[in-house]
């Protein structure tokens, strides 16, 4: 039997997902994002998960983009489905309702970039190194890489970065903002498990609600945005679980979220 190129764990709320090709720098293929996409829906329906790790195996990589064996083969009609499949992935990490972190230990390029770009937080080891560099090889980035890093960086950075192919250290990668915490080598798990405790604390309707705020507001007008927030607002204030946070907060103890 081979080995699961998808491995996954749930510990106390905490589900992580590790991809597994070490051999291939945990590079993404047909049959992976297809396995990834059933589970990222199943971690989506299950309550009892309430923050989502995505990592790579080893600490060489993330995910060093797409199996080049696979796109040397594509043609124009299953080139056109295999990005597609691909953003759907990367559309279920942002749809998820929950949040997302990504554990870069090493490289991520290509399509492993742009799967931790749909994650809520990016979390890298000081040897990481990011980047789109399909260009260089007379393509371009086909997951969502096009619409995600302008979003985070601005047009003119990320044109850059996408046009030259240039790659972006742990460092500069802070300094843009594209990610959340710099740790070094071998901390990237413990750090996202001390990140995903933190998040199980909080009201897991209400981190829905903020998601969804964010996510959709950056793509409609200000005016819009304000109606969503408070239309959101409202539904995380009618909910169980803001009734026990200030119920915990005036007798001092935790709260016990349902999510409900």
């Amino acid at each position: 039997m081979g080995v699961e190129n998808l491995l996954f764990e749930e510990r106390e709320g905490i589900g992580i997902i590790t991809i597994n090709r070490p051999e291939k720098l945990n590079a993404l293929n047909k049959a992976l994002l297809g396995k990834l996409r059933g589970l990222l829906e199943r971690v989506k329906q299950d309550e009892k998960i309430r923050v989502l790790i995505i990592t790579g195996s080893g600490e060489k990589a993330f995910a060093a983009g797409a199996d080049i064996d696979e796109i040397a083969a594509l043609g124009l009609t299953n080139t056109f489905n295999f990005t597609r499949d691909g953003q759907q992935v990367t559309l279920g990490i942002e749809k998820m309702g929950k949040p997302v972190i990504a554990g870069i230990n090493g490289l991520a390029l290509g399509g492993g970039f742009e799967l931790a770009l749909a994650c809520t937080f990016r979390i890298v080891s000081e040897n990481a190194r990011m980047g789109l560099p399909e260009v260089g090889l007379g393509a371009m980035p086909g997951m969502g890489g096009t619409q995600r890093l302008p979003r985070l960086i601005g047009k003119s950075r990320a044109l850059w970065y996408v046009l030259t192919g240039e790659l972006i250290d742990a460092e500069t990668a802070l300094r843009l903002g594209l990610v959340n915490k710099v740790v070094p080598v071998g901390k990237v798990m413990e750090t996202c498990l001390d990140v995903a405790k933190t998040l199980l604390g909080k009201g897991p309707l209400a981190m829905n609600c903020v998601l969804q705020a964010v996510n959709w507001g950056l793509e409609i007008g200000q005016e819009e945005g304000l109606l969503l927030e408070s239309t959101l607002t409202a539904i995380a204030c009618a909910s169980e679980d803001k009734n026990e946070g200030i119920k915990a907060f005036l007798e001092k103890r935790k709260p016990n979220f349902k999510g409900r």
